[in-house]
């Protein structure tokens, strides 16, 4: 809300629509169509669509190994607190940090075979909870083996099939279609850095404060997967 405030103040027009196609010429974009018709030319185009990132790609004939992942989140009460707990992340995955007077879990998901999320799906998958999340913590912390379950809630995350890491620059064969995708549960926390990055790269032609070269979309066309040694 920040961000849309002081954009506010800077001659810049928020349009809400979901796009339904990208118009293009050879190795150029040349605008958007919105689902109510409405036609946008546009000089540059900036792929932010999260987990509908790889379809938002397709409409410019552009491949994009990016689709959505339902991940669940869930809240619980235990008899003991531990105020300077940090967030804990088990072997298997499943994590859990102090939330105010509650405590919020998940990564019980299993990754194996696992396909994209119905875009309408967003049931938090209690059965992982009962069957993984709630024994991996009992393992692992004794004092949560009694605990209250409360709310919980699910979200999709924009999964880059490749490598879970962030696709971020220029496509190398259409120049002015930028992608700012992939980011496989980091975008909240990458988001400023990587929006600072793209506005430098776009107004003086190269990267200033972060080089996020490494994240080029050339590596899908190479199948270079960019590893990240600690994905939650």
């Amino acid at each position: 809300m920040l961000f849309r405030k002081a954009l506010r103040h800077r001659n810049v027009e928020m349009i809400t629509g979901e796009v339904s196609a990208i118009r293009r010429e050879g190795d150029r974009v040349t605008g958007v169509t919105l689902a109510d018709g409405e036609s946008l030319d546009a000089g540059l185009v900036i792929n932010a669509a999260g987990p509908n990132a790889g379809r938002v790609a397709a409409f410019a004939g552009l491949v994009l190994p990016v689709e959505p992942r339902k991940r669940s989140v869930f809240v619980f009460e235990a008899r003991e607190r531990f105020e300077d707990m940090p967030l804990l992340v088990d072997p298997s995955g499943v994590w859990v940090r102090p939330e105010g007077s509650v405590y919020i879990t998940g990564g019980a998901e299993n990754e194996d075979g696992e396909g994209p999320a119905d875009p309408a799906d967003f049931d938090p998958d209690w059965s992982l909870f009962e069957e993984v999340v709630w024994p991996t913590l009992a393992a692992r912390i004794p004092a949560f083996e009694a605990i209250r379950p409360g709310r919980a809630w699910a979200g999709h995350y924009e999964y880059n099939t490749l490598d879970q890491n962030a696709v971020i620059g220029p496509h190398p064969e259409v120049q002015n279609f930028v992608f700012a995708n992939g980011f496989s549960g980091h975008g909240l926390q990458q988001a400023p850095a990587v929006g600072k990055a793209l506005a430098e790269l776009i107004v003086h032609g190269a990267y200033r404060t972060v080089d996020c070269s490494p994240f080029a979309w050339q590596r899908i066309a190479d199948g270079r997967p960019f590893r990240e040694l600690n994905v939650i």
